[in-house]
Formats: C-alpha cells, sequence, structure tokens
C-alpha cells in the first residue's frame, strides 16, 4: 500500500429506518480483486426487496468479512477495501445517516391530483419524435479511457450506443421536427394548438423562451407558450401542465414537447455523465374529449433534499462574473442511484393505486431511461415485473426530457385499446412525475 492509498470497511446501504439487516445472496467479487466505482460488488436482501451493493469508490478488495448466504448488520461492515480516492477519507458508512435511510424509507408528500374523471376527459391525440442522425457508440467514447472495458460501460449504465446532434442542429430544429409529426398524427392542423409547453434544460438562448421559437416555427401567433424546466421529469410536467389547463377552460389543444442536446454539456474527463447522455426531441398533442388516448391520473413532485444529486450551474445568473464558472453537468452517481431507484418505485405504485389499477393490470411501465440498473432494481420495489419496463437506452442513451415520448413512439403500433400504461421520471431537483394513460 503506497503513501496514496488507504484501507477502509464498506457496510451495505440500509434499505429503510425499521430494517436493521440483510442477507448477502451472492458476492460478484473475490479478495484481490480490483473494483470501479458504481461497480456491483454483491447481490443482497433485504426484508422488503433484493438489491445491489455498488462500490462506493474505486479500489481494491482486502478481504470480505461475510460469506454467501450469510446475514450482515446494516451498521457492520461486510468488506474491508484499500482505495486513492480522497472523498472516502471522510465516508459515513450509510447505515450511519439516519436522514438517508429515513429518505428512502418515507415517500414524499405530493400535492392534490387533479381529479381522473370528467365528463369529457383528457386524452393524448397523436405522439412525434426526433432522434439526430450521428450514432456515437461506447467503443467511440472510450478511445480517451484506455483503462475501461467497453463491456464495463454497457454493465453499469445499459447503454450502447446514442445519438448526438449535429454541429448547428439547435433545439428548436429538433422540437420543430417532434411537433410536425405529432401534430400531423393527431389530425389536426398546427392552427388547432391553443398553447404550447416545453421542457429543455438546453435552450436555443437563456431567453425568448423555446417555446416561442417554436411557435415562430410553426407560423402560430397569439397563443401562451413557454419552457420549464423540471429536467429529466420535464415532459410529464408538461403533459400534466396541459391537463390543467383542458381543466380550467383555458385551452382545449396543447402542444407538450420535451427536447435536450446533452451532448454539448458533457465534461469528457468525467466518467460519471459522459457516456450516459443523449440527444433527442419528443412530442405529443394534448387534448380535450373522448377520442384518444385517456390520460387517467397525473401525480408531480420534487424533494429539494437531491438538489445536489443532478446540477448544472451555468447558465444562471449567481456565476455571472465569476471567472471559473462550471458549466458541465454534474452528477452524485452513487447517491443518485439510491434516491432515483425508490423515487421511482414509489411513485409507479401511488400512480397505480390512484388510479384504481392493480400493478399486474399494468401492460407497459414507460420509465425516463436513466440507467438501465436503476430501472431493474426500481423495478423489484415497484411491484410490476421487470418484464414489463420499456427500455430503449441502450440504443439512445438518457435523452433527459424527451425520453418517455421517445420510447412511447417505439411500441406504438403494437398497442391495443384498454392497455395500462405508467409513464413515470425522475430528475435533477430531484423531481418526480408520473401520468397513467389508458390507450
Amino acid at each position: 500500500m503506497d503513501e496514496k492509498t488507504f484501507r477502509l470497511p464498506l457496510h451495505l446501504p440500509a434499505q429503510g429506518a425499521a430494517e436493521t439487516e440483510a442477507t448477502l445472496l451472492k458476492w460478484h467479487v473475490s479478495e484481490g480483486d480490483r473494483f470501479q466505482k458504481d461497480q456491483i460488488l454483491a447481490e443482497a436482501e433485504s426484508a422488503k426487496a433484493v438489491f445491489d451493493f455498488l462500490a462506493p469508490c474505486s479500489g481494491c478488495v482486502v478481504k470480505l468479512l461475510h460469506k454467501d448466504g450469510q446475514k450482515a448488520a446494516f451498521d457492520q461492515p461486510v468488506m474491508e477495501v484499500e482505495t486513492a480516492d480522497p472523498a472516502m477519507r471522510d465516508w459515513i458508512p450509510p447505515a450511519a445517516a439516519g436522514a438517508q435511510a429515513a429518505l428512502q424509507e418515507a415517500t414524499p408528500p405530493r400535492g392534490p391530483s387533479l381529479p381522473h374523471e370528467s365528463a369529457e376527459g383528457v386524452v393524448v391525440l397523436g405522439i412525434g419524435g426526433y432522434l439526430p442522425q450521428r450514432v456515437v457508440t461506447n467503443a467511440e467514447l472510450l478511445k480517451g479511457f484506455p483503462d475501461i472495458a467497453e463491456g464495463y460501460i454497457y454493465q453499469i449504465t445499459g447503454i450502447r450506443e446514442r445519438r448526438w446532434a449535429a454541429e448547428g442542429e439547435k433545439p428548436s430544429d429538433m422540437a420543430c421536427a417532434a411537433s410536425l409529426e405529432a401534430i400531423r398524427k393527431a389530425g389536426i392542423s398546427a392552427r388547432d394548438l391553443d398553447a404550447i409547453v416545453l421542457s429543455t434544460t438546453t435552450p436555443d438562448v437563456a431567453m425568448p423562451a423555446t417555446a416561442c421559437i417554436l411557435q415562430d416555427r410553426l407560423g402560430l401567433g397569439g397563443i401562451p407558450a413557454f419552457d420549464l424546466n423540471a429536467a429529466c421529469s420535464g415532459w410529464l410536467y408538461a403533459v400534466a401542465m396541459a391537463r390543467g389547463m383542458i381543466f380550467s377552460g383555458m385551452a382545449r389543444t396543447v402542444l407538450t414537447v420535451g427536447v435536450d442536446v446533452q451532448s454539448r454539456l458533457l465534461d469528457k474527463s468525467d466518467r460519471d455523465t459522459y457516456f450516459l447522455f443523449g440527444d433527442g426531441a419528443g412530442a405529443a398533442v394534448i387534448a380535450a374529449g373522448k377520442s384518444g388516448h385517456r390520460i387517467r391520473q397525473a401525480l408531480l413532485s420534487a424533494d429539494a433534499k437531491g438538489l445536489h444529486l443532478a446540477r448544472r450551474e451555468d447558465p444562471g445568473y449567481m456565476i455571472n462574473g465569476r471567472d471559473q464558472a462550471d458549466p458541465w453537468i454534474r452528477l452524485d452517481g452513487h447517491a443518485l442511484f439510491r434516491f432515483a431507484t425508490e423515487s421511482f418505485a414509489a411513485i409507479i405504485r401511488e400512480v397505480i393505486e390512484k388510479t384504481g389499477w392493480q400493478a399486474d393490470e399494468t401492460r407497459w411501465v414507460i420509465p425516463h431511461q436513466a440507467n438501465g440498473r436503476i430501472l431493474k432494481a426500481a423495478a423489484k420495489r415497484s411491484g410490476v415485473a421487470f418484464d414489463r419496463f420499456l427500455l430503449n437506452l441502450e440504443r439512445v442513451g438518457n435523452t433527459s426530457s424527451a425520453s418517455i415520448p421517445l420510447a412511447l413512439l417505439e411500441i406504438e403500433d403494437s398497442l391495443k385499446p384498454g392497455d395500462k400504461l405508467v409513464l413515470c421520471s425522475v430528475g435533477a431537483g430531484v423531481t418526480t412525475a408520473a401520468i397513467s394513460v389508458e390507450w
């Protein structure tokens, strides 16, 4: 062990304030093995769920303190490792962080949901999408990381390739292409739209809103058009806003758009973000009526305890005048994994219950395409079988607020009347959203 490395014990991540132990089902590493941050070290089972034990840092296994099949208390170490990660010198074992455990156990309070029945109803009329032509493979991105194997990236993200926008291709260009497809499939004219709600964290410019730029591209005037930022949950927030506008009488037909071009906001040296994101746009026409795919429930929430988990400082008034503003997307990968897993599972269970459905009635869960391991872990806790979770991130990556409409497009032709769908997301903020749709 050189001067830069040090040894420390690792504990299993606590799964709830009321739980004290878990069973180590299977180790995925042996003594002497090297491992990477967020690699699966072991699979364990608590009283409520099976979960993955992820490495909080990179390092080497010194000693395994429990065998396969043995129980381990959350407040006792299960292994000893050697690492050079300076952040781990002040590392607090998850079981010792009582507030974090309580956070995972509790479902965050939500505001009142809109009534899911009305005389006329709110429906999805048409869906459109756009993906850039350029395909970027893991192999291409790994040219700057000779120490990382291509298979490892797929193992920890579920992504093999993604689409990146061409030079000069703007978010409004992508949003326009997706919107025109949605309008055409809805069987309406752009002149029939009463409002535009667009979700993005990568606008064309800080102002005016990209929704207003899109409005101009569509040749419309005299209707409200605005952007919102709920990060990866943004398109579902836009749909919920459209539904509220319809219920309130402000509009009858609303264009909702999710578009992000994250490829230009990635630090090429940041392993937590560089391999995750793709670019894309998705759109849907939401309208009052009985003909279409009925939106039954819409749930929105945000929990500021997760403000630090996913962030980007620039643009923002706080950084104006600073010499060293950080322009890149930053993620706290390990903590975000745990927070997102619980948030996904909680909101899926809640929207199914409030819609009056049973978990086994759900035809598809169409989640924000965050990370394959997050979604697999969320499925174990949600009550819906993982084979009913629709994943397309292997080919398109994490397209942020565009991900759900783009995934929905892929199965649109196979859906049958009466199919029960749950659309759900977790995004920076931490925002959560879920919508139930009867096809």
